[in-house]
């Protein structure tokens, strides 16, 4: 294990050891609060502070903070139709519904590489939703980023990669990973028993998210440099545990402003997932916090988890950014490393 720890946070440092211990390979957890760094802690083979790993899921994040700044510059408006930046997108709904999973297009239908951003935006845009858009929450595991990668090309004439980069390229985190980066990207693993929805018992929708996923999650698919460079805004990003934090504490602090934040970081959907059975709730992009606990005890936060167990978000009411990275995939319902850190760190604070 290396880093360092703040004064007062050395009970964080002890539960991060213990981490270690149950991961099959390396991991990271840092703290940032206004501007200081609380925690920096990583350990595991090869592991350095500038180990990159794929954020999966945490990626919606980082895409929910880019449209949250696209809101600011006035290129976009999550209570507009989505026909209005995309004319040939069917269904009647609008940006808000895409942001807030209740736009009723969880999966695609026509037979395209998930590799392929603008082929899945096609079929989506022609696609009927399985739903009236608003009336109902389940979680969009990819097309959330087919989506998003459209509608940011509509609004900025770029692909989705190259805006995260303009807006967002203060921070070691990457859409599109660059070959010369390859070098640091953790070769990621998945447990004995890994398993993705584990809310899910019914066989008939058990059959729709494994359409969603099309085996999406498969070692030789994430470890590969396809993977990385497609840019994927659903979860194929890449970045450090150090860069996430700090890049959470940031829009705390600021990066996003103050009115577009709190109308992003607002419930804008919540319930139990129709399809995934689980306990969700959603701002504009971002999660917040659950009655299940993915963000710590903080009654406030905001952020977006990540396939196998990492942890990416904000406490505004500390005013602080935080990141668990990890190359081990665990089952949601049997990993319980983000959560021991984070209740470690609530206590210290």
């Amino acid at each position: 294990m290396n880093g360092t720890v703040a004064p007062g946070f050395e009970p964080v440092r002890d539960a991060f050891a213990t981490v270690l211990a149950k991961t099959s390979g390396g991991a990271a957890f840092s703290v940032v609060r206004r501007g200081e760094v609380l925690v920096e802690l990583w350990g595991g083979p090869g592991w350095t502070r500038d180990t990159l790993v794929v954020l999966f899921s945490g990626t919606k994040g980082v895409v929910a903070s880019v449209m949250a700044l696209l809101t600011a510059r006035g290129l976009l408006d999550p209570s507009e139709r989505v026909t209005t930046y995309w004319p040939e997108f069917r269904a009647e709904a609008r940006v808000s519904h895409v942001l807030s999973h209740t736009v009723g297009l969880p999966y695609v239908e026509a037979d395209v590489s998930f590799l392929d951003n603008r082929a899945n935006a096609a079929a989506l845009a022609a696609q009927q939703p399985l739903w009236t858009p608003g009336s109902r929450v389940a979680y969009h595991a990819t097309t959330y980023g087919y989506l998003c990668t459209e509608l940011i090309r509509r609004v900025t004439g770029q692909n989705a990669g190259a805006v995260v980069g303009a807006l967002l390229g203060g921070f070691d985190v990457h859409l599109g990973t660059p070959a010369a980066e390859d070098h640091r990207v953790a070769r990621l693993t998945r447990s004995p028993d890994y398993r993705i929805s584990t809310f899910l018992h019914d066989p008939a929708r058990r059959k729709i998210v494994e359409r969603m996923y099309r085996g999406l999650l498969e070692p030789d698919t994430i470890n590969s440099a396809e993977y990385r460079r497609a840019e994927l805004a659903a979860g194929g990003a890449t970045g450090t545990a150090a860069a996430m934090a700090r890049l959470y504490d940031r829009i705390c602090a600021g990066l996003v402003p103050a009115p577009v934040l709190s109308a992003a970081t607002r419930e804008w959907s919540s319930g139990t997932d129709v399809l995934n059975d689980r306990p969700v709730r959603f701002g504009l992009g971002y999660e917040l916090a659950d009655g299940i606990g993915t963000y710590g005890p903080a009654p406030v936060a905001f952020g977006h988890s990540g396939a196998g167990g990492g942890r990416h978000g904000a406490w505004p009411e500390e005013g602080l950014g935080f990141s668990f990275t990890t190359s081990e995939l665990q089952s949601e319902d049997t990993d319980e490393r983000g959560s021991l850190l984070l209740t470690t760190l609530a206590d210290c604070l």
